[in-house]
């Protein structure tokens, strides 16, 4: 696997729309990312590319609180191309630039099965106050030490998903 994981450019609008409307088999995700990115609340964007062909995507949100913290969602993969840890490596790469850049706290709602190996648990999450609060509804600790526990308020574009 030649894949080379990279910040998306202007140019991959486009692209990073159709790949995430074909991971997720609707366009909901395609136009969240659409309006993080249109709102400036687009934190980190990377993209997996092979061959010149986008074949993965990561977003990561700020979040309006907890201070430094962030949400991942979602996470693309092509269909054709999942299972090949592409998500994996993508993750990967956002949380090490996440604790690069001090971040704190990294929140995501998603399969504790999947996530709970790149280091999220539900006990973490569980101190923070939140609308998707639950068994999904997870955190990673990157540097939460000086990090106030407060409600978690994610970014105005979230409020569009149903």
């Amino acid at each position: 696997m030649s894949i080379v994981i990279r910040p998306e450019r202007r140019e991959d609008g486009p692209a990073i729309h159709a790949l995430i409307t074909a991971a997720f088999g609707q366009e909901d995700e395609a136009i969240l990312v659409d309006a993080l990115r249109r709102d400036g609340d687009l934190w980190l964007s990377l993209v997996a590319e092979e061959k010149r062909e986008i074949v993965g995507h990561i977003a990561l949100s700020r979040l309006k609180s907890p201070a430094k913290s962030l949400a991942l969602a979602p996470v693309s993969v092509a269909p054709a191309r999942q299972g090949e840890d592409i998500g994996g490596a993508l993750i990967r790469e956002a949380i090490a630039r996440a604790s690069v850049d001090g971040e704190a706290l990294i929140f995501v709602l998603g399969d504790p099965a999947y996530y709970t190996r790149f280091g999220f648990n539900v006990e973490t999450a569980a101190p923070y106050d939140c609308i998707y609060a639950g068994d999904y509804f997870l955190a990673l600790d990157i540097a939460a030490d000086n990090v106030e526990v407060a409600q978690v308020v994610y970014a105005d574009a979230f409020g569009g998903l149903d």
